[in-house]
């Protein structure tokens, strides 16, 4: 077997380098722990990036989709398959939304929700020059239409031009967005916590103007709930907590727990004046493996009471975060709800994540002073303090 040294060697010389790796090669997975191929236990806080919310080798997730792929894998959509159909069914019924479209990544269901906006638009007033207004330190994906609505200048100047018409407003900023809208504004999107931009929850009394301002001028609001959604907040999706009901959703990420799936859901309403036939598609999307994984994912969620779990040991975690943050001078601010909460540095964090990670814990950042927590929504008190007692190591260290 090569080593850890000779795989990262054989990667960098076949893979394109747009990823800073850490210098680790995973060999399996178990409940809230990684191990690397040299035997090492990891504590994971990072779930593969909000994805891996009922922890790994979930035998019951693994049984479902060996079920499956020794049935079919794919079919294409000139076709209909049960798994889409049942795994529809259920996210409808969790997201409380009408109509569902299954895509491969959550930036696809980011593409997808932006043309049904503008669909819906072009629908109404035959015009083609709609706006769209997205938040400032947003991120909703890579791809040149979710790119186009990220607020983070960085990602997008070597793109540019992106699509037209994109306006940026302050997140938690009222009359920031009022400023924006004009009788072209089609859509607003943001995401309903922000995630990569810094870990801020969106104010409850913010979402609900933004709400009465579409509904005035019959702009569509788009919430992105690709991280925070699933569970995440302690509610199945994170708008729910603030009972701010969108026109148009994303999720991804913990949807498939780990099967490359997502998608956009849409109201009735919505769904009735714009997509149609022939106007979007996708040859994977709503695959029957990955469709397994989604109605597998969602029946676990519900047998194993995880919103509970998450409103529990989320609680916990805040009320311990705080404590650190009150004993720590380097701590600038605590923020989140649930399990997705951030430790605001007066520095870059890099150093701590390293220690970290030398020391068995898996942390990762939100920009570069800040401290994301994203653990498999499985986490328990006594993960909390055994993260801690290493983070606060590294910390000290660093």
């Amino acid at each position: 077997m090569e080593t850890m040294k000779q795989y990262i060697d054989d990667a960098e010389a076949a893979l394109l380098h747009t990823y800073n790796r850490y210098q680790i090669v995973w060999d399996k997975g178990d409940g809230m722990y990684m191990y690397d191929i040299e035997g090492k236990k990891y504590l994971d806080f990072v779930a593969g990036i909000a994805v891996f919310a009922l922890g790994y080798n979930n035998k019951a997730y693994n049984d479902a989709l060996k079920a499956q792929i020794d049935k079919v894998i794919h079919t294409s959509n000139y076709y209909y398959n049960i798994p889409a159909i049942e795994a529809a069914k259920k996210l409808k019924r969790i997201s409380q939304m009408d109509r569902v479209f299954f895509t491969n990544s959550g930036a696809e269901a980011v593409e997808g929700a932006l043309k049904a906006a503008k669909k819906y638009a072009y629908l109404r007033d035959g015009s083609t020059d709609h706006e769209i207004i997205a938040m400032n330190h947003s991120f909703h994906g890579r791809t040149m239409g979710a790119l186009s609505v990220t607020g983070n200048p960085h990602y997008r100047e070597a793109f540019e031009p992106l699509i037209g018409g994109v306006k940026f407003a302050d997140f938690n900023d009222f009359d920031s967005v009022k400023a924006q809208v004009t009788s072209k504004t089609c859509a607003i999107i943001m995401e309903t916590v922000q995630g990569e931009g810094g870990i801020y929850p969106a104010d409850e009394k913010f979402l609900k103007n933004v709400r009465e301002l579409c509904d005035k001028n019959d702009i569509l609001l788009i919430l992105d709930e690709i991280q925070c959604g699933m569970g995440r907040t302690g509610y199945m999706y994170a708008w729910q907590k603030y009972g701010v009901k969108p026109d148009i959703m994303t999720t991804a990420k913990a949807v498939g727990c780990g099967v490359p799936v997502g998608a956009f859901m849409m109201t009735e309403k919505v769904a009735a004046q714009s997509l149609t036939s022939g106007d979007h598609g996708t040859t994977y999307g709503g695959n029957p493996l990955a469709c397994a994984a989604v109605s597998k994912v969602i029946d676990l969620f519900e047998e194993m009471d995880i919103l509970n779990n998450v409103k529990q040991t989320g609680d916990y975690l805040y009320k311990k975060l705080d404590a650190l943050a009150a004993k720590c001078p380097a701590v600038k601010a605590h923020r989140g709800i649930g399990l997705i909460q951030g430790l605001e540095f007066d520095k870059s964090v890099g150093g701590i994540i390293l220690s970290a990670i030398d020391k068995g814990l898996l942390l990762i950042n939100a920009g570069a002073n800040i401290i994301r927590f994203i653990p498999p929504l499985i986490a328990t008190k006594e993960n909390v303090d055994d993260m801690l007692a290493i983070l606060e190591e590294s910390i000290n260290e660093n």
